[in-house]
């Protein structure tokens, strides 16, 4: 009877593993190779051999003649799509569809970060989503850029500290330029010092403050690992992606600038009162908790990308003379060009600057891969003929990396070269 019954358990998980694990094939989408009973693609994620992002671009390698490549999170089927085209249907042409990020956050365990577009949806989202470009208008941008003009100032005498000391400073650069976003985000998110230029490290300064954030321990790193390849488990697990002394420091500093702010005349050039601005627009106070989330997502947002960027930018002009000697000349002559006095607008002049940026974006992406939830069923059909009808809930991976070290997109995209996005 025990051998039976052990049989027909046996014979019915593997008919449900079977089953789970030739979702894609019954769907005639090409299956990445090297999946796991249970976990199904994900073990060397889960074992921390292997970052997500890695992972993901891997599979994005095996099917070079494919538009699509599914795969497993478990036993959740996910689809990767390499096609330009479908990128652009999922976040452009059928964004309806689509308008859920995967990573969702437990609202009771980071009440401020849920504020952020990245992770809300639904209303929330769109409320958000319209606030935020609001703020971020060309002429809002530009009285933002007074602020950061301001702390390049104070860079460049840190810089000369350094230096004046020993004329060869040799520096980690994600380290110098988290400095450099820490004071910018300080700045123009409420209008205060940072305190990042300080000789010696403040555990309260705004570099130190989100290096703590984005360099946890190992048990930590572990559990987002895992709370971000299998979100449902957040549920339980209540993960708190930034701590509570962060929430309380920004809960704090919103409240106590907020309140001279709506009584003040005179503006300032802060996100803190575009905020305000926004208020008077829809005729009421918004909560303390929105502006808050918004203010740290402000800040969040504009220090890990930006410094990663930067660090990057600065290691391909140190590594490419040519690079830097033709950027520096351009920054020369439009600066001489303006009185020496970098504006807004000579910055737009700066045309070899966009295109070292743009492809140092390329060539090391900031953020290595999107991920959406379908939201409402529609097709995906490939350029290569492969078609999937989209059910809501499936998650849709789009592998950026795997796309800008693309050959059929780039030309020897290995190889650093800004001319890539020069106009001619």
């Amino acid at each position: 009877m025990i051998s039976t019954v052990f049989i027909l358990l046996t014979a019915t998980l593997a008919l449900y593993l079977y089953l789970k694990f030739t979702y894609w094939k019954r769907n005639n989408i090409p299956t990445a190779k090297g999946w796991y009973p249970i976990v199904g693609h994900m073990l060397p994620a889960i074992t921390m051999e292997k970052s997500s992002a890695v992972l993901i671009e891997e599979m994005y390698q095996q099917y070079k003649d494919s538009s699509m490549v599914g795969f497993y999170k478990g036993l959740v089927p996910a689809l990767i799509i390499r096609d330009p085209n479908l990128v652009k249907s999922v976040l452009q042409t059928n964004f309806p569809n689509f308008t859920m990020n995967g990573f969702q956050l437990q609202e009771d365990a980071d009440p401020l970060l849920v504020q952020n577009i990245f992770f809300a949806h639904g209303e929330k989202w769109l409320t958000g989503r319209k606030r935020l470009t609001y703020a971020f208008t060309t002429s809002k941008l530009k009285t933002l850029f007074v602020t950061v003009s301001g702390v390049c100032k104070k860079f460049q005498n840190y810089l000369e500290r350094r230096l004046s000391s020993n004329d060869k400073y040799e520096v980690e650069l994600k380290y110098l330029f988290s400095k450099f976003t820490g004071q910018v985000t300080a700045n123009a998110s409420v209008g205060i010092d940072g305190r990042c230029f300080e000789d010696v490290d403040d555990p309260l300064a705004f570099d130190q403050i989100g290096q703590g954030l984005f360099q946890p321990n190992f048990f930590s790193r572990f559990l987002l690992n895992i709370v971000t390849l299998f979100p449902s488990l957040n549920r339980f697990a209540k993960l708190k992606f930034v701590n509570e002394e962060v929430q309380q420091l920004f809960r704090k500093m919103v409240k106590e600038n907020l309140e001279h702010r709506r009584k003040e005349s005179t503006p300032r050039h802060d996100f803190l009162e575009l905020m305000v601005q926004i208020e008077k627009e829809e005729g009421k106070e918004l909560p303390l908790e929105v502006i808050a989330g918004y203010v740290l997502s402000f800040y969040l947002d504009g220090f890990q990308t930006s410094s990663t960027t930067l660090s990057f930018i600065g290691f391909q002009l140190a590594t490419h003379q040519d690079v830097q000697e033709r950027l520096r000349e351009e920054v020369k002559t439009v600066l001489e060009k303006h009185g020496g006095v970098l504006t807004y607008e000579s910055l737009k002049e700066m045309t070899y600057m966009d295109q070292v940026i743009r492809e140092s974006q390329r060539y090391y992406a900031s953020v290595n891969n999107m991920y959406k939830v379908c939201t409402e069923e529609c097709t995906l059909k490939g350029s290569d003929g492969l078609k999937y009808r989209v059910k809501p809930g499936t998650e849709i991976f789009i592998s950026v990396y795997g796309l800008h070290k693309d050959p059929r997109y780039w030309s020897d995209p290995e190889t650093f070269d800004p001319d890539r996005f020069s106009e001619e």
